[in-house]
């Protein structure tokens, strides 16, 4: 090695280090600030929780492959409820992670990430990959039966739901049925209604015709009485004429 590199390395050292104590003291600012976060257990404190995730990023500026600045990144993220985020976080953590340990713990992280989410299936599906992983990890298979557990009642209530939409159906379909059979039968009953009223007064119209035609028939007989009458007060007077003209030519006859 010559003085020239010699010189090189000694001008760079002192930049390293500097940037590795730079980088440390943005991490130990983002553990107290996560810490602090976690002294509050009666409400979420998001604005400890978010000055950490600053920290840690700019730890991560200065060294981007530090997996475990990454880490403390994605629950940085998690605490704030940025679950989206910090399941990408954890996910890229285990695809890069080279251990199984790290592995497990990235991926039972990004389970919990879904399950917040209400992803169950994705959840699920997380949480069995860090098992195959740790297969004895107690906390994880907890979370696995948790979150199945969710997903038998989704399904529970999803079964429930249809039961009732299509009880519901049943009973506007059974209603709609009941509606139409009343509005035939008011049909009916107004069809009969208005045949008995036709009926009635065709038989009050036919009454009125026979009693009409009964006064006009005896109109007639009254009237063939009265013509009669009057024909034998004619031929009783025709009679009584012929005998009153006979009597008085036999009384002439006599006379003579």
């Amino acid at each position: 090695m010559n003085i020239r590199n010699i010189l090189i390395l000694l001008l760079l050292f002192p930049a390293s280090v500097a940037l590795a104590q730079k980088e440390r003291k943005f991490v130990r600012e983002g553990n107290q600030w996560f810490e602090t976060g976690l002294k509050d257990t009666a409400k979420l404190d998001t604005v400890s929780f978010g000055k950490a995730e600053v920290a840690y990023r700019r730890a991560l500026e200065l060294k981007p492959e530090d997996q475990k600045w990454q880490f403390n990144l994605a629950d940085a993220l998690y605490k704030q409820k940025k679950a989206e985020e910090s399941a990408k976080e954890f996910e890229t953590i285990a695809e890069k992670a080279t251990l199984p340990d790290d592995k497990s713990k990235a991926y039972h992280n990004m389970g919990n990430s879904f399950l917040v989410q209400k992803k169950l299936d994705e959840s699920i599906a997380t949480y069995k990959k860090a098992l195959r992983l740790t297969p004895n990890d107690p906390e994880t298979k907890y979370n696995l039966a948790y979150a199945m557990k969710m997903k038998q009642e989704e399904e529970k209530k999803k079964d429930q739901d249809k039961d009732k939409d299509k009880k519901d159906q049943d009973k506007d379909q059974n209603k709609d049925q009941n509606k139409d059979q009343n509005k035939d039968q008011n049909k009916d009953q107004d069809q009969k209604k208005d045949k008995q009223n036709q009926d009635q007064k065709k038989d009050q119209q036919k009454e009125q015709q026979q009693q009409q035609q009964n006064k006009i028939s005896r109109q007639n007989a009254e009237q063939m009485l009265q013509a009669l009458e009057n024909d034998e007060k004619k031929t009783q007077e025709k009679v009584k004429k012929a005998q009153a003209l006979k009597a008085e030519k036999r009384n002439v006859d006599k006379n003579w």
